[in-house]
């Protein structure tokens, strides 16, 4: 099985939103498709806040990968964050998500993007193994905030 990432466009959003759906029932995102098609379709039409990412094959995706960009005076410019980051059930523990952790930040530090940022449950064990197999580290200091507008 390949961790291969190919950029999604447009004609990618009905395989998209089939992945979006399984990522968002397995953790409790409650969203509607006509949410879902409004938040994926503008980054599919290249907007410049972020891209979406098809692993696997194109025409048989096995996950996808959400990155969205903002800027960041402490990290010197340009910064990414995974917003959302799924792997069919039936394909983990292969080391896939392992591939795409190393990949994408070499790629993105090509293109002039200074860090990579992600939010995990902090009840996760096996995903915070990964990430932390993957270069991330906590910033303990620092929590996540939101505030839905």
């Amino acid at each position: 099985m390949s961790a291969s990432l190919h950029l999604a466009g447009p004609d990618d959003l009905d395989r998209l939103l089939t992945l979006v759906a399984g990522f968002h029932a397995e953790t409790g995102i409650d969203s509607s498709e006509e949410q879902r098609r409004g938040a994926l379709l503008p980054l599919l039409e290249g907007i410049p806040y972020g891209a979406i990412y098809l692993i696997g094959p194109a025409r048989a995706p096995i996950g996808y990968l959400v990155l969205t960009f903002s800027w960041s005076v402490e990290f010197g410019g340009l910064d990414g964050m995974i917003d959302e980051f799924f792997l069919r059930p039936a394909v983990r523990g292969r080391g896939i998500a392992t591939e795409v952790l190393h990949a994408l930040p070499r790629t993105l530090a090509e293109a002039g993007i200074g860090a990579l940022h992600l939010e995990v449950d902090r009840s996760n064990a096996a995903a915070m193994k990964l990430y932390r197999r993957a270069h991330f580290e906590p910033r303990d200091q620092y929590m996540l905030m939101s505030r839905r507008l």
